[in-house]
């Protein structure tokens, strides 16, 4: 009988097995999906946005894929375009930016997330816009952040963040005046990851403003550490532990989620990052996060195609804790059909950032 092809009788196509040719073979990374049955649209790409003379240059792929390592983190990083928008021919809204500013143990990585609005006709664009803009900001003022970073001054760190977020939502406006467009018409949520190269820092940034998710694996479990307290319209009262004095001397240095407590020390520092004009803030409050990893942690960013499956169907958090139980992070194949995995009613764009550490 002729050999079908499929492997299913062959020793050597088990996986780790070596055939006569001196191959190991590997087992493909697992996509599939998660839930009582399959989703309704394919599990691959079908239709490609149209494309227009002259706007070549706006097209956006399907996939983005990227990773590195550096100090004592491993980080992997992904947006795909939803099931929906492959089935319709629309392109990606999710946009992903990874960048190291500077050299050594003071550079500073910077990972950067947008989402689109579902609605709007250029989302792709401004979403682009969106982490391009945050990451020309970041990079002007890496320095100053890297070392705000190592040193633990979280009050310089948010407040710096805070206007260069706004900053960049005043010049998403600007472009939907030159474009003819509403504010709301040409804008994206926007959510950020600081990892300082040095690998005896393993403070993480999260900034931000507007949906999506932050999850933290550890011991096997997820939480859910998405800071979701507004920004405070004033500043009164007494100043507090973190914002404007030290702790008392009784303070315990780590809270019961067993992130270490960062504050403002109180060390003199040059004025922060340069807003030439002021700007009107968002019409969502801003998210800031400062923790301090543990070894065998695992951080992901997620756009809200992402975040919302992971609080909104238990088995695809679950399995994702399975499949990264390893404290090495999987390779980029892997973590790109990691992050694939399909839930019936859930067919937006989806990207996700994954720091697993050391």
């Amino acid at each position: 009988m002729p050999d079908s092809g499929d492997g299913e009788d062959d020793p050597a196509a088990a996986p780790g097995a070596t055939s006569p040719t001196g191959h190991v073979s590997v087992p493909r990374p697992r996509t599939g999906y998660v839930g009582s049955r399959p989703p309704t649209y394919e599990a691959e790409p079908t239709a490609l946005p149209v494309a227009r003379p002259g706007e070549l240059g706006e097209l956006v792929a399907d996939t983005v894929l990227d990773g590195a390592r550096y100090g004592t983190c491993t980080l992997r990083a992904a947006s795909v375009r939803g099931d929906s928008a492959r089935y319709r021919g629309e392109p990606r809204r999710d946009a992903l930016l990874t960048a190291r500013f500077g050299h050594d143990e003071t550079a500073l990585v910077l990972v950067a997330v947008a989402a689109g609005s579902r609605a709007a006709e250029d989302a792709h664009l401004a979403a682009a816009d969106a982490c391009r803009w945050i990451a020309e900001a970041v990079c002007r003022s890496h320095a100053r952040l890297s070392e705000d970073i190592r040193s633990g001054r979280r009050g310089d760190l948010k407040s710096g963040l805070h206007r260069l977020t706004d900053r960049t939502y005043g010049r998403l406006r600007a472009r939907a005046a030159e474009r003819g467009l509403a504010p709301d018409e040409y804008t994206a949520t926007l959510r950020c990851l600081l990892v300082p190269a040095d690998p005896d820092c393993r403070t993480r940034v999260f900034f931000g403003i507007g949906g999506g998710g932050l999850f933290r694996l550890r011991d096997g479990s997820w939480q859910d550490i998405e800071p979701l307290l507004p920004e405070p319209a004033a500043v009164t009262g007494a100043p507090v532990l973190g914002f404007g004095s030290p702790p008392p001397p009784d303070t315990p240095s780590e809270t019961e989620e067993g992130d270490r407590l960062t504050m403002d020390l109180g060390i003199t520092t040059a004025p922060g990052p340069l807003v030439e004009e002021p700007v009107p803030p968002p019409a969502e409050p801003f998210r800031f996060r400062a923790s301090v990893a543990r070894p065998g942690d695992t951080l992901l960013l997620a756009s809200p195609g992402l975040a919302e499956p992971m609080r909104g169907e238990p088995a695809l958090a679950r399995e994702l804790a399975t499949r990264w139980a390893d404290a090495q992070a999987p390779g980029l194949a892997a973590f790109l059909a990691d992050t694939q995995l399909r839930v019936t009613g859930y067919a937006d764009d989806r990207t996700g950032v994954g720091v697993w550490e050391a």
